[in-house]
């Protein structure tokens, strides 16, 4: 799994993450479940600054999640200091793609690819990638050509 240049992160977002007590398995290091919340937590701060979770349900459709996967580079422990990034890879007609990295210590630790799409309220059917993430997306895409 590759991580691509900062300079190609669509709507990247940062999030400083606490290591709690209750992350730590027996070994003394992050679980690998803690991950998974992780990444939630860093797709929630996606939606809080680019695409309102509440708003798409006002609009009759919500995100949905087809896959995760995970690649583990180093442990973490409850003294490391954790930050999480995530950003839009792909953005298709009806899925999207997005990457994280984990950074322990600025060292990379876990990187992330998961895919997904938007359902509708009323059918639980995939819809098309809505309209205004798509010109979203292509404003950043464009953004990147012309520099």
């Amino acid at each position: 799994m590759l991580i691509n240049n900062n300079s190609h992160r669509a709507l990247e977002v940062v999030l400083t993450i606490p290591v709690r007590t209750y992350d730590i398995d027996f070994m003394g290091i992050v679980s690998n479940i803690v991950y998974i919340r992780w990444l939630e937590d860093l797709r929630l701060k996606f939606l809080d600054e680019h695409w309102q979770l509440n708003q798409q349900i006002e609009q009759g459709y919500t995100p949905i999640l087809a896959g995760t996967e995970i690649e583990y580079k180093r442990p973490i422990k409850i003294i490391d200091q954790v930050i999480g990034r995530l950003w839009l890879s792909n953005l298709g007609r009806l899925k999207w793609t997005i990457q994280a990295e984990i950074l322990s210590n600025n060292e990379l630790a876990a990187v992330a690819t998961q895919k997904g799409g938007f359902v509708s309220l009323q059918n639980n059917r995939l819809i098309p990638i809505p309209e205004e993430l798509q010109k979203k997306y292509l404003q950043h895409q464009q953004g990147i050509q012309e520099n």
